[in-house]
């Protein structure tokens, strides 16, 4: 069972985040009033995810990410984002945070975000031999489907950590960027279903991924995966077979009217935890790239 420390000066909204973990089920849950709390709490008990708040009194959701990622590398940070706290969200992804959720869209998005990254986190351990490993490329071929997805990202990150490329926070960032871009490439390319149906209808959504993945043409498209990895890089490609967009058209996720928006929230994710993404072939082609620092 994960247990999961929920950070908020508010009383009402730790109870509220608190809640809606608590009702998925599974994972156990404990509560810090600020940062300084919940790493004295840390360093009493093991915990697998903290989901804390930005704007608090003493020690701020920024700080309590980075003493987190010094102290306890293999913890993974979700931010709890309002208005008015944009600027530092985007900076506390920048330097360690795994991913956000507005507090306005918790019902919506929380659990599915703390699953994904409990699935992503644990210790993998980097390999003695493939440390030594100069270059090496992969290729995948994959249908629509979420779980083989899954189970690509999990090896890529094993690859990645086997040859001492990163710490396990980068490891978990690299992890979430390989995510929204395969979900974008087979949600939003292959399947072509827009960000707008999640926020308006997720059970709409859902059924409009099952009922596409049985119908022609969208169920024979395909996601093509090419993966480099060097000492001083990995790069990772990833197309779709669908009609492709426009990405300088997808809206900011930092400005403050669009932080809440489901479209672009992926590309602020993937731009923020990787050194390089670039778009090709009309936006079906995406390359993230990671360079050791």
């Amino acid at each position: 069972m994960a247990n999961i420390l929920v950070v908020d000066d508010s009383s009402v909204d730790r109870r509220v985040a608190g809640a809606l973990l608590a009702r998925a089920g599974g994972w156990q849950i404990e509560y810090a009033v600020n940062g300084h709390e919940a790493l004295e709490k840390m360093q009493k008990a093991p915990f697998d995810l903290v989901l804390t708040d930005l704007l608090m009194p003493g020690m701020s959701g920024l700080e309590l990410v980075a003493a987190v990622r010094q102290r306890h590398p293999h913890v993974p940070v979700i931010l709890m984002t309002s208005r008015g706290s944009e600027e530092i969200a985007a900076q506390a992804l920048y330097e360690g945070a795994a991913s956000y959720v507005p507090k306005r869209l918790l019902p919506r998005r929380l659990v599915d975000t703390v699953a994904r990254l409990l699935q992503l986190s644990g210790k993998r351990e980097p390999s003695a031999l493939l440390g030594r490993m100069t270059e090496m490329t992969c290729s995948f071929v994959l249908p629509n489907d979420a779980k083989l997805a899954d189970l690509l990202v999990n090896y890529l990150l094993e690859q990645t950590v086997q040859m001492g490329f990163c710490d396990a926070t980068e490891c978990m960032r690299i992890g979430v960027a390989l995510q929204e871009a395969l979900t974008n490439a087979m949600h939003h390319g292959n399947l072509q279903i827009s960000s707008e149906c999640r926020e308006t209808s997720p059970s709409e959504y859902q059924a409009l991924i099952a009922r596409r993945s049985l119908e022609a043409p969208y169920r024979d498209r395909c996601v093509h995966v090419a993966a480099r990895f060097r000492r001083d890089e990995v790069a990772f490609t990833i197309r779709d077979e669908g009609e492709g967009f426009d990405p300088s058209k997808l809206p900011d996720p930092r400005e403050s009217a669009n932080l809440e928006k489901a479209s672009g929230r992926g590309v602020l994710l993937m731009r923020s935890f990787m050194d390089e993404v670039r778009f090709e072939d009309r936006g079906r082609c995406v390359t993230l790239v990671k360079r050791r620092h």
